[in-house]
């Protein structure tokens, strides 16, 4: 194991932040972090950030500021603890559309200069600070735009209760650079701390220590006492309730939603007790959920100690928790291990897809988990195919250098990096796997790390110069290979059999009401789905719809999928309930694909457009730069 250090900040007595020296540190609860790499040790390169860390990188954050619904603006100030490591007089940061208003350096808040440069479209532009070779402490006064892109600002009416507004953050990829002065690379990892004024009636929340209940003042403070990247900076206000899970789990929603909640995210304790089984403790003290409204982009996203879910996944039936799995192994694979820069994604999500179905085949059994692995192979022969079998995007090791990271969010980095872990599983054996597994998180705890250090610790701990193993393993292959190797085999599933069997008879004439279905789940139903053909008659849709309910089905992955057979078979029954949908929901794996069916013909992109233009105010700009761009 490599030793782990790590530079501890705190307080003085009056309140002024102070950087400590680094040594090694123990956690809240007695364990001893090992070493991070020392200060002066060179930062990976990351082409999508202006930051600079191998000359002055920021240590710890405090952050200050006002959400304010009238002007949809958050103001305030961002005060961080840097480290000089050559003397230089400058220090970048991120920014994109921010109103830099003044800076000031140390604790006597002395006023410098600084200088805003060249705007790239998604990047933005690096905000040079002008410093002295002994400054310990920048402080930047700003104000977002209105128009912010990881903000999402919804009225009352686009929220479950429909009395208050609500407010919420997304900075992955690139994007907390919009909501603060940053040095936005996920290389770069910082503590913080944060006093957060929001309305009275709200109550505000972040990736971090949490309120568990809505004071009187509306001021919240918070702090993260781990180091963490930019990306997984998060805020959140609006009127929230929590209701506590277990010992340390809970969920924090609107009240609308808090009990459906409650029900459907019930085994969050069972799963944190299975994920701790595989590989080890859990190291962010609380795991909390936080149910956002419909517009939420993506199915949840792991900001450390509270993972900002999607409620798409309320099915009542608890059948999509698997999403719950995957943000909760991120706490190892991503959030105490990070991708150091957005061409090693594979490493944070690859990992997580992995240990996300070791943890569901813990609590389900292996049957259920080999359902998963099926539909994620699905998912990866689509993206495949879209992407190209010879693209270069379909390396697990990408190259995005001039393009927004965003491109880089596939199923490539999930799915293929989960059969790659698999495949090296496999080849090793379960048992030995986990060790290097559970060794890989140590030695790079709190950390961020690229694939080539990956590699090397796989060849140094596993591999070990066995020459058969290597070829088993096949890194060049997996990483460095479009598509997917040669001699890959594809997961099966006794349980999706049974459904295949289904389908069959149904082909072949049987009446879909007389088919044996009463056992199945939401996996079973959607591979029963994407088997349809793509050509159906009025009749035959009729007669699936009248005997599953799809049409008005609560499960958003199925509904989804039916949508997908309705639009290309013109299956109008079915228009009403696509148009609340879209209108509803703002999460992009299902937009994305109906929309890309809808604009296929004329008469679609007459409805898209349609759709779009009422249904685009509830998108967040995660949503809209993709769907903007396919609609013209």
């Amino acid at each position: 194991m490599r030793p782990y250090q790590r530079c501890l900040l705190g307080l003085s007595m009056a309140g002024a932040l102070q950087l400590a020296s680094c040594t090694s540190q123990q956690t809240t609860d007695g364990e001893t972090m090992t070493t991070e790499q020392s200060a002066t040790e060179k930062m990976p390169a990351d082409v999508h950030s202006y930051a600079q860390p191998a000359e002055a990188v920021a240590k710890h954050l405090n952050l200050d500021i006002e959400v304010n619904f009238d002007q949809k603006i958050i103001s305030g100030t961002a005060s961080y603890l840097i480290e000089n490591l050559t003397g230089t007089d400058k220090i970048v940061f991120d920014s994109r559309n921010l109103q830099i208003e003044k800076v000031f350096l140390g604790d006597e808040m002395a006023e410098t200069t600084f200088q805003l440069g060249e705007v790239n479209s998604f990047m933005g532009q690096p905000l040079t600070i002008n410093i002295k070779p002994d400054t310990k402490k920048v402080t930047i006064k700003y104000k977002t735009a209105p128009d912010a892109a990881a903000l999402q600002w919804l009225n009352p009416q686009q929220t479950a209760g429909k009395k208050h507004p609500f407010l919420f953050t997304q900075s992955q990829a690139i994007l907390a650079r919009t909501w603060i002065p940053i040095q936005d690379s996920p290389g770069i990892r910082i503590t913080y701390s944060a006093k957060v004024k929001v309305p009275q009636e709200l109550m505000a929340v972040m990736s971090a220590e949490n309120p568990m209940q809505k004071n009187n003042t509306g001021v919240y403070t918070f702090e993260m006492k781990q180091p963490i990247p930019s990306y997984l900076m998060a805020l959140s206000v609006g009127d929230m309730v929590f209701e506590k899970v277990g010992p340390q789990t809970g969920i924090y929603a609107e009240p609308a939603t808090i009990k459906a909640a409650a029900y459907e995210f019930a085994e969050m304790d069972k799963m944190l007790v299975a994920a701790e089984k595989i590989y080890g403790k859990y190291r962010w003290d609380r795991y909390d959920l936080l149910v956002l409204p419909p517009s939420f982009p993506f199915g949840g996203m792991e900001n450390p100690r509270l993972t900002f879910v999607t409620p798409t996944v309320l099915a009542k039936d608890r059948s999509l928790t698997s999403l719950i799995a995957h943000e909760l192994a991120h706490s190892w694979s991503g959030n105490l291990v990070t991708n150091a820069t957005w061409n090693d994604f594979w490493l944070n999500e690859g990992f997580t897809v992995y240990f996300e179905r070791r943890i569901m085949e813990e609590l389900y059994g292996k049957d259920y988990a080999d359902m998963l692995n099926v539909l994620g192979y699905q998912d990866l022969q689509n993206t495949i195919n879209e992407l190209g079998a010879e693209s270069e995007d379909t390396h697990l090791k990408l190259d995005l250098e001039g393009r927004d990271p965003d491109e880089g969010l596939t199923d490539i980095a999930y799915e293929k990096g989960n059969f790659f872990l698999r495949n090296i599983e496999s080849a090793v054996g379960r048992e030995r796997f986990d060790a290097f597994v559970n060794s890989y998180f140590n030695t790079f705890a709190f950390q961020s790390t690229n694939t080539d250090k990956f590699l090397d610790f796989l060849r140094k701990e596993l591999i070990k110069d066995d020459d058969a193993l290597a070829e088993k393993i096949n890194i060049e292959g997996w990483v460095y290979g479009a598509g997917l190797p040669e001699g890959f085999v594809a997961p099966t599933s006794t349980r999706f059999t049974k459904v295949e069997d289904a389908f069959n008879a149904w082909k072949g004439g049987k009446a879909a009401a007389q088919l044996n279905t009463k056992e199945w789940s939401s996996h079973e139903w959607l591979h029963f789905i994407r088997m349809l053909p793509a050509n159906m008659s009025q009749q035959q849709m009729a007669e699936l719809d009248k005997a599953f309910n799809f049409t008005k089905s609560g499960n958003s992955e199925v509904l989804a999928a039916w949508f997908i057979h309705a639009i290309n078979n013109k299956y109008t029954t079915a228009d009403k309930a696509l148009e609340t949908f879209l209108t509803n929901v703002g999460r992009r794996k299902f937009l994305v694909p109906i929309y890309k069916a809808l604009n296929a013909t004329p008469e679609g992109k007459k409805k898209a457009l349609a759709i779009y233009a009422k249904a685009r105010p509830n998108y967040h700009a995660v949503s809209t730069v993709t769907l903007d761009e396919m609609l013209k």
